[in-house]
């Protein structure tokens, strides 16, 4: 196996009037050996043309794409030793599972025909398909049709796999059991992975690391708790996450944030982090924010339920502070009681804010994880 590295690599299409749109801005990646990368992010930021100009299927305006010490700007696809499955699995209609999990090998491999079916057997059982082998794609559900584009990569043993929005097509349900699924199927393979999502859960649950982009330019890479919990931007900070993380316009004070609705006084540590700032956002994600029935320590302000949302272990709450219209989000236990029109104390703790310079969106501030003191599972 082998390392994939994307060094400053830009796509930009001309349009039929001459002008040129870039769809992808000097993106650097590095993909170790064996690892699992998710790019992600909102429909149309690149990730698909960053995948498809790795596949060979789109020219590279610029940059370099290594394989390994190769450079395979230059290569044809079939010559990238890298297999792709597309989001509409791309089988062919008229042949069955087996041939179309075999035509690759049969058309850019000199594979004896029994050495080909053997492979193909092996990756059926690998798949749960074994019993599939006969049928056509017509006449299977969702998830098996998924499962023989993946078996048609494996067969290839390529460098490296490329999937692009392989579960869009499957209902909820499935779509998570195919995360599971696919996550353990890339760690028996071992084979280096990029896997392109607009759903920002399956990149948190799924990715050994996180590369997030947005208009064609890299936002961050990171583990998913890197991500999560540091943020390297305000886009990074509210595009990861379910609910997305709470902003609040605030102006630097002295020693404290000044909102409309409220002021919000900080540690020196917390100031000295914003010196030399005046215009800010104030971040706090929903699972942060305590909701309670009186004061009972700093950072806590008066607010209104506007709206609950039961999700069985945990509610989301829509708050709303007094004379606003505008909600910010809670996410509290499932069998915390709240209602809507109530009055409450949101409880903002600093250890748990985000504060990120208004104009460019760069954090100044994010909360910390240790690691080394995460509770280990009691058995």
């Amino acid at each position: 196996m082998a390392d994939l590295q994307l060094d400053d690599v830009t796509k930009v299409f001309t349009e039929d009037d001459g002008n040129e749109i870039t769809a992808v801005n000097e993106v650097s990646l590095e993909i170790d050996d064996g690892e699992f990368l998710v790019l992600v992010g909102p429909s149309g930021c690149g990730k698909s043309t960053t995948l498809r100009m790795v596949a060979g299927l789109e020219t590279v305006s610029a940059g370099r794409i290594r394989l390994g010490d190769t450079v395979v700007n230059d290569m044809k696809p079939k010559d990238r030793d890298i297999a792709m499955v597309f989001q509409s699995y791309a089988l062919y209609p008229h042949m069955t599972v087996r041939e179309n999990m075999s035509f690759g090998l049969e058309e850019s491999t000199s594979m004896p025909d029994e050495e080909i079916t053997a492979t193909v057997d092996q990756a059926a059982e690998m798949l749960g398909i074994g019993e599939l082998l006969d049928r056509k794609p017509d006449d299977l559900s969702g998830g098996q049709q998924q499962r023989v584009a993946l078996g048609r990569a494996i067969v290839r043993d390529p460098e490296v796999f490329l999937l692009d929005e392989p579960l869009s097509n499957l209902d909820a349900k499935l779509r998570a059991q195919m995360r599971t699924e696919l996550q353990r199927l890339q760690e028996d393979l071992g084979v280096s992975t990029i896997y392109v999502t607009h759903d920002q859960t399956e990149a948190m649950t799924m990715a050994d690391k996180i590369a997030i982009l947005n208009h064609g330019e890299l936002q961050q890479v990171g583990t998913p708790l890197e991500c999560y919990h540091e943020p390297a931007n305000r886009f990074v900070a509210g595009f990861i996450g379910e609910p997305s993380m709470n902003f609040f316009d605030v102006t630097r004070d002295g020693e404290a944030l000044v909102h409309e609705q409220f002021e919000y006084e900080l540690s020196p540590e917390t100031a000295s982090a914003v010196d030399g700032h005046g215009d800010l956002v104030l971040g706090i994600r929903p699972e942060d924010v305590a909701v309670r029935s009186s004061y009972d320590e700093p950072h806590s302000y008066d607010a209104t339920v506007d709206v609950v949302e039961p999700m069985g272990n945990e509610n989301n709450v829509y708050l709303t502070f007094d004379g606003s219209d505008e909600t910010f989000v809670a996410t509290i236990d499932g069998l915390q009681h709240v209602e809507d029109g109530q009055s409450v104390v949101a409880h903002i703790p600093e250890a748990a804010i985000h504060v990120f310079d208004r104009k460019t969106g760069r954090a100044l501030r994010n909360r910390t994880v240790d690691t080394q003191t995460m509770t280990e599972p009691q058995i």
